[in-house]
């Protein structure tokens, strides 16, 4: 049974011309929607509040309020959902303010970055390459748990059987969240694969779940440094992509003891990182 928030206004229709060959046919198309979030970070004393715009990200509409905790959470912002006293949300959805508690330390001059964030990258503002590497709080245990190559093998069918605004408008990413025990999927779609993992993440750390050491995760795109570097925030143990990986997602990978596999689909992948975590294939010394 899958877990999969739906998202007002994710998807709007537009009047096309369809071409197919020498004919042409007047009809309605679902479009994916994209539009600007502004997150801003209320902080300081009680007697001397102040506001910092920390991103714009462009996003599918939905689930905001986990996306914004997921991306403070991921960018080292907060380290805990009670960090956050209040969430507000401008009238038309476009803006959201975190309140962070009183004593919670923020510095803007410590957060630096350009605050334009696209939805096809989450680490294109970055102003500075010593910001990129995050330390996570939870480690992963060298080889636990053992996961069957066959089951992995599965992921990418499940993920592709539940993306149901992806079949509407070819326009998606996603991200699973798959139970490496009894449980459910959870997945979420967007325009950007950054924003669709950092949904996932900000519910998890929203419901006190974290470490996602029990799940593993499956991508719809290839696997990034930046997609690689939240799922260690998160604690997630193995991530599988349907493309390839960068070389600096293998090295974070390999650092950090994650196991990562790449072109995955039903009749093979490639196991890039950590192969003592799957069981049914004998790698290469």
């Amino acid at each position: 049974m899958t877990h999969r928030p739906s998202g007002a206004g994710s998807i709007k229709q537009k009047k096309i011309v369809k071409i197919k060959g020498t004919s042409h046919h007047n009809l309605l198309d679902d479009i994916a929607v994209e539009e600007p979030l502004e997150v801003q970070i209320r902080y300081g004393p009680s007697h001397r509040r102040a506001l910092c715009t920390v991103a714009v990200i462009m996003r599918t509409p939905g689930q905001d309020r986990a996306l914004a905790m997921g991306f403070a959470f991921t960018e080292q912002i907060i380290s805990a959902p009670r960090a956050v006293a209040v969430t507000k949300q401008s009238a038309d959805g476009n803006r959201i303010v975190l309140e962070l508690a009183a004593e919670v330390p923020f510095s803007p001059d410590r957060f630096q970055r350009n605050i334009y964030t696209t939805s096809s990258c989450g680490m294109c503002g970055k102003t500075s390459i010593d910001h990129i590497s995050s330390i996570s709080s939870y480690r992963l245990i060298s080889g636990k748990p053992i996961v069957p190559m066959e089951k992995i093998l599965r992921w990418p069918h499940l993920l592709a059987q539940e993306q149901g605004a992806f079949h509407k408008t070819g326009g998606m990413h996603a991200c699973a969240l798959i139970p490496l025990g009894p449980g459910k999927i959870r997945l979420h779609e967007d325009v950007g694969r950054h924003n669709a993992l950092d949904k996932l993440i900000g519910q998890a750390f929203m419901d006190e779940h974290l470490p996602l050491s029990s799940y593993g995760l499956q991508l719809s795109g290839r696997a990034s440094f930046e997609l690689i570097q939240k799922a260690v925030m998160a604690g997630i143990p193995i991530v599988s992509a349907l493309g390839a990986p960068s070389s600096l997602a293998i090295e974070l990978a390999e650092e950090h003891g994650l196991t990562l596999l790449g072109f995955a689909s039903a009749h093979g992948c490639n196991i890039y990182t950590g192969a003592d975590r799957v069981s049914g294939v004998l790698p290469k010394p």
